[in-house]
């Protein structure tokens, strides 16, 4: 659905680092190109961190949140745990998030600039 997702940062080594220790919690390794730090590739679509190219500071999308997919309860716990070790901060536990008949499982967080990101998975166990 989404060819590309990218956010905004006024410290690009302390996002790559956070994004790095998430993505990598996910099996998605990172790359570099100059100071911006990329994950995917243009065939499965990308998420990308890199200063603002007008100049002005980075900010966050407020009411925006980027969802990422797990593929296990376990795996939502690693990302969020890597993200806390790595200057995130904590939006929302792990834990389950049922909708209806659909039973979730997700977590959120605030990237070092303050993006708000979650990793849900539907492989819920019980």
């Amino acid at each position: 659905m989404f060819t590309h997702i990218v956010v905004g940062t006024n410290d690009p080594e302390a996002s790559a680092s956070f994004f790095d220790a998430t993505f990598g919690a996910l099996g998605i390794p990172g790359n570099r190109m100059g100071e911006s730090a990329y994950y995917g590739d243009y065939k499965s679509g990308f998420f990308s961190v890199v200063r603002p190219r007008n100049g002005e500071e980075a900010s966050f999308a407020n009411g925006g949140t980027i969802g990422l997919s797990a593929k296990s309860q376990q795996e939502v716990d690693a990302w969020h745990s890597a993200g806390l070790a790595n200057g995130g901060t904590c939006d929302g536990p792990p834990g389950r998030r049922d909708m209806g008949e659909n039973k979730l499982y997700g977590a959120y967080l605030r990237d070092p600039v303050g993006n708000k990101l979650c990793a849900f998975t539907t492989n819920v166990e019980g």
